[in-house]
């Protein structure tokens, strides 16, 4: 117990020393004695880069860059900067898609109410032929929101891909070809699968564009047909007033 106290002591002792001579130095404007890097130094460098890491100012780990180069930091800054624009261009994709997926089926939905209605016109009683229309008119509104939604993923996506581009030629200026390269690659995939999913929108307006050609022709045959019926019932009453 005794040995333990002493020893505490002589620790508290010590630190007041390093206290005492540390102020010594920071408010007399002498320089300290300079000593080869070790463990002290290599302890105040880890704390250095740590403020800095926590400021904002780097995200490269100070620990490991004690050997390093200007330019191998940088090729590791740029190839984190080329990993975040593939992330970003990969979710930005993944949006896009499943945006364009859902404007698609929207449409087609759209297309078959559509249709419903045309093959019902004249068997339906008023209120019936109401509820036909407040339905067509709610999924004609889902298809402008999914529409206006599919525009505003494609704005982030092209931004995303134009953020991969310049990410991929800073990173090759720098000397991190493969960290280029592999942006470029995903890139590239993305447009594909983009350019994939773009072929189900192109194919929902076209048929869209065609039920519309439909839609008028069916309504102007029945307009006929009830006029046609309406000028067949005045005939015999035409004919009885001539009588």
């Amino acid at each position: 117990m005794q040995r333990t106290k002493m020893a505490t002591q002589r620790t508290v002792t010590t630190c007041l020393r390093l206290l005492r001579s540390s102020a010594r130095v920071l408010f007399s404007g002498r320089k300290p004695a300079v000593h080869k890097p070790g463990k002290w130094s290599n302890i105040l460098c880890t704390g250095v880069a740590s403020l800095t890491v926590g400021g904002g100012l780097c995200a490269i780990p100070f620990k490991q860059a004690e050997n390093l180069s200007h330019d191998s930091l940088i090729r590791r800054a740029a190839s984190v900067v080329t990993d975040s624009s593939s992330t970003f261009l990969s979710q930005a994709t993944l949006a896009l898609i499943d945006a364009i997926t859902e404007y698609s089926k929207a449409v087609h939905t759209l297309i078959a109410l559509q249709r419903r209605y045309l093959d019902s016109l004249g068997k339906l009683t008023p209120a019936e032929e109401d509820t036909i229309w407040q339905v067509i008119i709610s999924q004609r509104a889902e298809v402008n929101d999914r529409q206006d939604e599919c525009k505003r993923f494609e704005s982030t996506w092209v931004s995303a891909v134009k953020l991969c581009e310049t990410a991929a030629e800073v990173a090759y200026t720098s000397g991190a070809e493969h960290a280029s390269i592999t942006v470029r690659t995903n890139i590239q995939v993305a447009q594909s699968q983009v350019e994939e999913a773009q072929k189900l929108s192109v194919d929902a307006n076209e048929k869209m564009v065609k039920a519309k050609v439909m839609e008028v022709e069916r309504m102007t045959q029945y307009a006929a047909s009830l006029q046609n019926s309406s000028d067949e019932e005045e005939v015999p009453e035409a004919y009885l007033r001539e009588d």
